[in-house]
Order: structure tokens, then sequence, then C-alpha cells
């Protein structure tokens, strides 16, 4: 046999033997499974999505529950502010009488108050008022409430008082209060018509009525 064609043949015995190499090759056994390996780390948040469409309502295809009992008060809130101030309503009607008191002490006449004065006009000093009329000759000063050097009286006791004059023959009740003064006035010409000597009867006089509370 030429060479030529022993090396052809033996190319196309290898060119076969290539071309289906599972019929002579000798295949492994398959392996175990491996062992699973450690939990990788966590990834990086993903972005945000768009938000989707809403839904359609649902229809309730439940039934309406019995009412549910009351819960426990809550604590009580702070209080508000105060409001403004209502107009005052109508007035109630009166009450009932109280019950009668206990019988009082029975009144000291002679603790009363009694001021009286009564004075004559016998040519009197000048005085700080120059418009006063001074009786100086003193009759009667009861509880010593005149002055006869200014021609004052001076109340201690709140009440009711009567005085009277014969300067021009007049008289009034007043009501004073302790401190309250009482004069007679006139002016300069008046004044020295008023009759003073030692036969004077020119007169001012004033006591007390009755006292009066406050």
């Amino acid at each position: 046999m030429p060479s030529g064609f022993w090396l052809a043949a033996c190319a196309l015995a290898l060119i076969l033997q290539v071309a289906s190499p599972q019929e002579n090759v000798c295949q492994a056994p398959k392996g175990e499974d491996g062992y699973p390996g450690t939990p990788g780390r966590a990834g990086r948040p993903g972005q945000k999505g768009d938000v989707g469409e809403p839904g359609t309502a649902g229809k309730s295809t439940g039934k309406k529950g019995a009412k549910g009992e009351p819960g426990q008060p809550g604590s009580p809130g702070m209080p508000g502010n105060q409001g403004f101030r209502g107009s005052d309503g109508p007035p109630g009607p009166p009450g009932l009488p109280g019950e009668k008191g206990a019988k009082g002490q029975v009144g000291n006449v002679m603790r009363q108050p009694r001021a009286a004065f009564s004075a004559t006009r016998k040519n009197p000093n000048p005085t700080p008022n120059p418009n006063a009329v001074v009786f100086n000759n003193i009759i009667t000063n009861q509880d010593n409430g005149y002055s006869s050097l200014t021609g004052e009286f001076t109340c201690k006791d709140q009440g009711y008082y009567y005085f009277a004059f014969q300067v021009n023959s007049g008289g009034s009740v007043l009501r004073l209060l302790p401190g309250d003064r009482v004069w007679l006035e006139s002016d300069a010409g008046s004044r020295n018509n008023i009759y003073s000597g030692d036969d004077t009867d020119s007169i001012f006089s004033g006591f007390l009525l009755f006292p009066a509370g406050r």
C-alpha cells in the first residue's frame, strides 16, 4: 500500500473520532451537592416608587354590629378662660322672715348724749372769722360743745339738732355728723346792727333733738 494512502486513511479515522467523541469517552459519576454558602449582605434600598392610582371603593358586605358599651370617662380637662360677666338677673323673691332676736337691754337715759347750749352777746372780742357773730356770754353749755371765743358749736354726737337765734328771730333743724360746726354769720354792715350790751337780748341757742344712726 502506498504511504500516501495510509496517511490519508489515518487522518480520516482521526476526523471521525473527533466528530463523535461520546461514543468512546468515559463519563465520571455525578458529584454530591455542596454545602450552602453564608447569607450575603443586604442590598442597598431601592428608589421610592411612584404613587399608584387609587383603587375603587369596595362594597361593604358585612352586617352592622350592635352598639358597643360606653367607654370609661376621661380625665378632667384644664379649666377654660374666665368669660365676661353677664348681665344681672331679675331680683329674686323675698326670703322668709328671720327668727326674732333677743330682747335688748333697757336703755339708760343718763348715758344718752344731751348736748345743749345758750349764749348772749356782750361786747365780744374779734375772732379769726371776721363774719362770724360771736355770743360770748355763755348761759348754758352742756357737754362743752359751744366756744365763746369763736362763736361756733362743734358736733360730738351724730343726730338732729335744733338751733334758734334772736338776732333776726329764726330757727332751724340740722342733721349733723361728728366734727360738723355751726355758727351765725353776717356781713360787716349787718353785724354792726346786732345789739350788744348789758341789757342784751340777742341769744344763740342749740340742743340735740335725738341721735341718728349712720
